[in-house]
């Protein structure tokens, strides 16, 4: 019986032209203007595929870059808290006004997510669960309120937009942090399980005595 072939990985370097690829079609003006002329697909879709592109930029960083920044990113405490002051940051939304009338706050708001997404990618596995639902914890209530209050308010919060894509989006963002948030704990409860059975599982006596 032949062994099944486990599916071949990307390169460091195919993970870089993807991001890159990408990131050009995000800044290229017409899908720009594209995604940016909707309040919901600037948040919920920009947003995350610029996280995206610097989550693939950071898988592409070789290992000797990578163990230079666990020095600082220990437990992925520092990364993790980093991208969830740059997530409550871009959820304000005045910076959402002012990202499509000043070139240098969209810059930066490029700048600030692709560090978010290759902060996440470096700190999620070495967070560990505590770290992790810590992050989340944060996060996700946050989303829950932003969206809450898009979605009640009666006035427009955003200038930029209007008043039902505001309600759009604070519905959807209530969704989207109680759909991650039954995802994670999905995977908790899957992990504890594990655990517990590997613990459980009986010795039964085949492990071969080392060799003298």
């Amino acid at each position: 019986m032949r062994a099944m072939k486990m599916p071949a990985v990307p390169s460091r370097g195919a993970l870089a032209l993807i991001a890159a690829a990408l990131l050009c079609l995000l800044a290229w003006p017409g899908v720009r203007h594209g995604l940016e002329a909707s309040m919901t697909l600037h948040m919920l879709v920009q947003y995350p595929l610029l996280a995206l592109a610097g989550h693939l930029l950071a898988a592409a960083l070789p290992g000797r870059w990578t163990a230079r920044l666990d020095v600082w990113n220990a437990h992925g405490i520092s990364g993790l808290f980093a991208a969830a002051l740059v997530l409550a940051i871009l959820m304000i939304p005045r910076v959402l006004d002012l990202a499509l009338v000043d070139g240098r706050i969209e810059t930066l708001k490029y700048l600030a997510l692709l560090a978010c997404g290759a902060a996440i990618h470096l700190s999620w596995r070495p967070a560990g669960l505590l770290v992790q639902g810590f992050f989340l914890g944060n996060v996700l209530p946050m989303m829950a309120v932003v969206g809450n209050l898009y979605e009640s308010s009666p006035l427009r919060i955003c200038n930029a937009y209007l008043l039902d894509d505001q309600a759009r989006l604070g519905q959807m963002l209530v969704w989207v942090a109680a759909t991650i948030a039954a995802a994670w704990f999905a995977g908790l409860v899957r992990a504890l399980m594990q655990r517990d059975a590997a613990v459980m599982a009986p010795d039964d006596g085949t492990t071969k005595p080392a060799a003298r």
